[in-house]
Formats: C-alpha cells, structure tokens, sequence
C-alpha cells in the first residue's frame, strides 16, 4: 500500500505534458509578441502558456529564445506609459476633480502605481495608470 501511495504522489509531481506556447524567433526584452512570434508545441506545461490567446499583446521581460517555452514569469502587460512620457494627472475626490500635466518617472501598464511628477510644481507623487493612459492620483 505505501509503494502504491508513494507511485501516486512521484506521478503528481511530474509535470504533464500538453501543448504550449513557444516563440517562433528570438524575441528581446521590451517587444510585444504577435501572433505571428508565436506557436504550439507538444511540451511540459510547468509553469509554461497553454494558450496562443494568453500570450498575444504581452510584453517579453527578458529575451525568449525560438522553440524554449515561453513562461509567465518571462512576460508581463505591455507597459500604456513610458518613462519621461508627458501624461495627463487627474485627481478626483471629495467630488473634486482636478487634471494637470505630469512626466513619468517610471514606465508601466494599465493597473500599476507609478512615481510622477506634476510639471507645475515639481512636486513627485505616485498615481494609477488607467486604461486611456492618463494617471489618477488619489489622496
């Protein structure tokens, strides 16, 4: 009975193989992958997209090498502002709205809180990137 369960748990822990999602070129840090950098392949699925569709649009954090898994790791969102980028600061609160010109002092995607400064008065703050690529800043 104990080999048995033993047998049973060494077969969980061996990855499963399926199809995955594997780039079709070298692609550097900083591109966006395209339908056509990428393609499936018969592989381990440790960690790595089963999904062209989870993969298109994304960004590659590191270098991705032709025919090596591509993993969640190695990719995130594609970044909506770049770094010294003139964007729009929007503050909204106590029904009070507010909007300015601000620098990024960082790049980032939609979602992510990243250091600003409000170009009147110089003034670092940080706010939320939304979807239209303007900055909210909240209290």
């Amino acid at each position: 009975m104990r080999i048995l369960i033993a047998l049973c748990l060494a077969l969980f822990a061996l990855p499963l193989r399926a199809d995955i999602a594997v780039p079709t070129r070298n692609i550097r840090p900083g591109d966006i992958l395209r339908d056509s950098d990428v393609m499936m392949i018969r592989g381990e699925t440790a960690d790595a997209f089963t999904a062209i569709a989870d993969v298109i649009g994304l960004e590659a954090r590191v270098a991705l090498y032709a025919g090596r898994a591509i993993l969640s790791a190695q990719v995130e969102r594609a970044a909506s502002v770049e770094r010294n980028q003139i964007i729009e600061l929007v503050y909204v609160g106590n029904g009070l709205s507010m909007s300015t010109e601000g620098r990024a002092l960082g790049r980032g995607a939609e979602g992510q809180r990243i250091r600003v400064m409000n170009l009147t008065s110089k003034t670092s703050i940080f706010g939320t990137i939304q979807s239209d690529g303007t900055v909210r800043v909240t209290k």
